[in-house]
């Protein structure tokens, strides 16, 4: 029992770091891709959605060559800034929110493009500059989408496994999340184990798409 609540608190811990640090760069770009047009936009759209389609191993190796010691990220953090990153739960977190930051960018742009941008334009004849204008008008009218954006993509962390396994690896009571402790019961043969940990993975995912969905806009027929 004290292990299951440790795994769980963990993954918690784990899905909300991880959200919570893709939010800022997350809207920021959201915005651009749904405001604005700047050569190399596809590219860009196309790196962020890569992690959607890539095996998840294939992302955590890319992250492993990244972040490792020998990495060129890995070794300004070791030597620099003294931070292990690999094989740490730190390695946990930035797996869920570099596999999580798609969806939370494709959710954030729709709301903001479901934003009229006429509201704006009148925010900025009334004396609104741009920063006023996104903070009193687009980013309230979009709020909800974001909200939901960051739930779902709560939930994305929260089931993470193929990229955490190869950066963070199967440490017990250091790295092991509640996906990563399933496939390790199942491994050693403790099924109760793992339908324990299956069944609270099953409810907080349940949880949180479901306050998602009724997060996200509705579009009704005209």
């Amino acid at each position: 029992m004290a292990d299951l609540l440790h795994v769980t608190l963990f993954t918690l811990g784990v899905a909300l770091l991880g959200t919570a640090l893709i939010v800022p760069a997350g809207v920021a770009l959201a915005w651009l891709l749904a405001r604005r047009s700047w050569p190399g936009k596809a590219v860009v759209e196309t790196l962020v959605a890569l992690p959607l389609v890539l095996p998840p191993v294939a992302t955590g190796l890319i992250l492993l060559k990244l972040f490792g010691r020998h990495g060129p990220l890995g070794h300004f953090f070791e030597h620099t800034l003294g931070i292990d990153i690999i094989f740490t739960w730190r390695a946990a977190v930035l797996a869920a929110a570099v596999m999580s930051f798609p969806l939370f960018v494709r959710t954030a742009r729709v709301a903001f493009e479901e934003v009229d941008p006429r509201l704006e334009q009148a925010a900025r004849t009334l004396g609104a500059g741009p920063w006023d204008s996104f903070f009193s008008v687009t980013l309230p009218l979009a709020l909800r989408g974001l909200v939901a954006g960051g739930v779902l993509a709560f939930a994305r962390a929260l089931g993470e496994f193929g990229a955490t396994i190869m950066i963070a690896g199967l440490i017990p009571g250091k790295t092991i999340t509640l996906a990563l402790g399933i496939y390790h019961h199942v491994q050693l043969g403790r099924d109760a184990q793992a339908a324990g940990l299956l069944t609270i993975s099953i409810a907080l995912a349940f949880a949180a798409l479901w306050i998602s969905e009724r997060l996200l806009p509705r579009r009704t027929s005209a």
